[in-house]
């Protein structure tokens, strides 16, 4: 585990995986009082002065796409496509995140470990 990986949320609430071995190339996720929302961490630093595309849920659709994950089964409406390079795209409604295969798999492995669900 990376010393920039957090497993629990920072000050503003964005959290990673504790796989994840970059601070700077993850799956980002905060939880609100009704909502998940999530982002790609990348995003901050190579597109600056654009609005950084965030998705954002209800919790019951965040934790049904969890449990969708663990059993490798599509999620209606946030879905998840992989490619044989392991690079993933999320996307709900009408936005479009795009992950590295190390960012997926960094992802989906604090998914098994429960890192992500809602308490």
């Amino acid at each position: 585990m990376s010393a920039t990986a957090r497993p629990h949320p920072a000050d503003n609430g964005w959290f990673t995986s504790s796989y994840s071995n970059n601070g700077n190339q993850c799956v980002e996720v905060r939880f609100t009082e009704n909502a998940v929302q999530i982002r790609d961490s990348k995003f901050r630093r190579t597109q600056a002065t654009a609005p950084q595309p965030v998705i954002t849920v209800p919790i019951p659709v965040w934790m049904a796409f969890l449990a969708a994950l663990r059993t490798t089964t599509p999620h209606p409406t946030l879905i998840a496509t992989t490619t044989p390079d392991g690079s993933t795209t999320l996307h709900h409604n009408r936005v479009t995140l795009h992950f590295t295969a190390p960012e997926w798999t960094a992802f989906l492995s604090g998914v098994h470990a429960d890192e992500f669900a809602c308490a």
